[in-house]
């Protein structure tokens, strides 16, 4: 491999860490252009769009409940029963998370407190393409489950009959989704944040997808459309001592290199003969792979990278800020608090990160691209938005009357002043 590196210095990071980019010329101009088409022709660009790009003609973008329980009878037992189980613990983990509100007299007779409103109408990206991620159903839909969202619509591109995959049916299902259309790329996203004939505008679309996706996203929120965080290609960055298990450590680095291409895997080590045996092991296992040919492409973009010590790794782990962050080290709890940006952390030699992608609970719907310096992964709050409530006794508006008074004075702001003032004064007359 030519994109290993042996005690880098310092100011080499930033480009050794570069993360790949695939060349999409006018990328924006390619997205806003479908999305100007959604806006203006509704089901008709999105029946256009799905001949171009997915290659199938689709008349009617709803799923129907036949097609759904067809599905159902197409997905085995086994599977079921697995994805059950994920949901379960999906289900455990992000009902915790659901908080009491709780009144805080921040002086006395001054009362505060928050709220939680379920976001009414959001949507659901779950991509089809080379791996249909029907466990992004379980990440997406459980926690807008608990959060109690009025409306779950879920979009995903048809297969080349036209359908959506089975066992993303079978899911959707299982977790209460009944709205599900054939429709992907940019103009599925377009469609959430305009709405269509068919499909509802949603107030804040949720899910992974490639560079157009993705861009398409960003672009919503110029429409007053939320959206959950910018999620691009996946990544793991897993870092190695001398008691990681080679194997072990090549198994995690392929996990993500084999979601395609434009994904970007960072092996940090500390023992050179760990490196050199992790390389050893990422070539023997590549060769089994059925999706080698996407890892190897991935691998092209990805580092490999021997350093003095775990200090200095995880210093170099928290400059990238990857998605996934593997501690294959000794006592890895000792490093949690030093770990200040990753999107999610495993920790030690039985913690694979497939683990979160599908059934320890956790969600795997994480900040990429260096964005877990300032974005947090998907979680109940995510479906949720804050209101603050506040109540304020005469006893209360007497004590803190008088610096609402002067603060507001000094701003200028002489109506904020007089909205306190009139009441002082109603008290001190005894009205």
């Amino acid at each position: 491999m030519n994109n290993i590196s042996k005690y880098p210095v310092r100011d080499s990071w930033e480009i050794l860490l570069e993360r790949p980019t695939l060349e999409k010329k006018n990328l924006r101009n390619t997205v806003q252009k479908i999305f100007l088409k959604v806006r203006n022709e509704g089901d008709s660009a999105l029946k256009e769009f799905s001949t171009k790009f997915d290659h199938v003609t689709i008349e009617n973008f709803l799923v129907s409940a036949e097609e759904i329980e067809l599905a159902i009878t197409e997905v085995p037992a086994e599977l079921k029963k697995a994805i059950n189980q994920a949901k379960e613990n999906i289900f455990k983990f992000h009902l915790v998370q659901k908080a009491e509100a709780e009144e805080i007299e921040t002086t006395a007779g001054v009362v505060c407190w928050r709220e939680s409103r379920a976001i009414e109408k959001v949507g659901l990206y779950i991509p089809g393409g080379t791996a249909p991620l029907f466990s992004t159903v379980l990440m997406l839909a459980v926690p807008a489950q608990i959060a109690d969202c009025k409306e779950l619509i879920l979009c995903s591109p048809p297969q080349k009959d036209g359908s959506i995959n089975p066992a993303i049916l079978y899911t959707a299902k299982l977790c209460g989704i009944t709205k599900i259309f054939k429709v992907g790329g940019a103009q599925a996203i377009a469609a959430l944040t305009f709405g269509t004939e068919s499909i509802l505008k949603v107030d804040k679309i949720f899910g992974p997808g490639n560079q157009y996706v993705t861009q398409a996203k960003q672009l919503a929120m110029e429409y007053n459309v939320a959206i959950d965080l910018p999620a691009g290609p996946s990544e793991v960055l897993v870092i190695a001592d001398e008691t990681a298990i080679p194997e072990f450590c090549a198994a995690d680095l392929l996990s993500q290199a084999e979601h395609g291409i434009d994904s970007q895997v960072i092996f940090i080590s500390t023992d050179e003969e760990v490196f050199n045996e992790t390389l050893k092991e990422i070539e023997q296992q590549l060769a089994e792979l059925p999706r080698n040919e996407i890892a190897k492409s991935a691998l092209e973009n990805s580092r490999f990278i021997l350093l003095k010590s775990i200090d200095e790794a995880l210093e170099m782990s928290n400059f990238y800020a990857p998605e996934h962050l593997i501690l294959s080290v000794e006592n890895p709890r000792n490093y949690i608090s030093k770990t200040t940006n990753a999107g999610s952390i495993f920790l030690g030699n039985y913690t694979p990160e497939s683990a979160g992608d599908y059934a320890s609970g956790t969600n795997h719907t994480l900040p990429t691209n260096g964005f877990a310096k300032n974005y947090s992964g998907v979680s109940l709050d995510s479906f949720v938005k804050k209101i603050t409530i506040q109540e304020i006794s005469k006893t209360g508006l007497k004590n803190i009357g008088k610096t609402i008074e002067i603060m507001a004075a000094a701003e200028g702001l002489d109506a904020h002043k007089n909205a306190v003032s009139l009441r002082l004064k109603s008290l001190q007359n005894g009205i």
